[in-house]
């Protein structure tokens, strides 16, 4: 699968277990680390696992491979890395802290309107 491709696995899982706030930043040009950063929220720690829980099993039915997967019991922040697509699973308050749509600004912001549901 190619990044676009994995990115769309992503998005609709997240999306699947209700992930709030999510934004892609395309980051090609900008570092090595991968083509699309994409950062969302959870309401709590329990809605965060749900979340990264529904995104491991939609790459693993879709046999994307996970380079490496962090932060998971944290309850603040997790990170999965596949390869071009890393995904940034925050609380709320985390999301605000790291503020990673400003240190990023540079990035173009993808449209994932066709991707998500209506809420």
């Amino acid at each position: 699968m190619n990044s676009e491709e994995i990115l769309e696995v992503v998005v609709r899982a997240a999306d699947d277990k209700l992930a709030d706030q999510i934004m892609v930043m395309d980051v090609r040009g900008l570092t090595s680390l991968g083509d699309y950063f994409v950062v969302m929220n959870g309401r709590n720690e329990r809605q965060m696992q749900a979340i990264v829980d529904g995104i491991v099993e939609a790459v693993h039915k879709n046999k994307i491979d996970i380079k490496n997967q962090e932060g998971k019991d944290s309850g603040k922040w997790t990170l999965l890395d596949l390869t071009d697509v890393i995904v940034h699973v925050f609380s709320s308050e985390e999301r605000s802290y790291y503020n990673l749509e400003k240190l990023w600004s540079d990035a173009p912001l993808v449209d994932i309107s066709d991707m998500v549901s209506e809420q």
